[in-house]
């Protein structure tokens, strides 16, 4: 979907433009698979959805993409967004807010892959199921 046009693509489905929206997703699709909400392994998943939309949203120019494929036991979960740039960790501020999420989705995460486009990019997180 072209960064811009409105509501992000889920393969088919469409989601509110939010993190809570796309961890909605995530849970649906989690519970489809027979993995507990109350699981290490969901809490990761959440975790690493609520970190790529929220940082597509304030760091990346918006939201262009939301879409889940799950292989196996792994969660593909790819996040598009309007900025070129690649993101990077900040080191944190005593007292400002923020500097963790990019270091929480590669701490969390088996693989990630970021596919850049002259206007915009695609992140890619691998997060295992079992």
């Amino acid at each position: 979907m072209p960064p811009g046009s409105g509501r992000p693509s889920t393969g088919g489905r469409t989601v509110a433009a939010t993190a809570a929206g796309a961890r909605h997703r995530v849970s649906e699709l989690l519970v489809r698979v027979g993995v507990s909400l109350d699981s290490v392994i969901a809490a990761d998943a959440l975790i690493v959805t609520t970190e790529l939309v929220t940082n597509a949203i304030r760091h990346g120019d918006g939201l262009t993409l939301f879409r889940t494929v799950l292989t196996g036991d792994a969660l593909h979960l790819f996040v598009g967004d309007a900025s070129p740039r690649s993101p990077s960790a900040r080191p944190h501020s005593p007292g400002l807010p923020g500097g963790h999420g990019w270091p929480l989705i590669h701490r969390l995460s088996e693989n990630i892959t970021i596919t850049p486009f002259r206007d915009g990019k695609i992140i890619e997180a691998v997060v295992r199921l079992s």
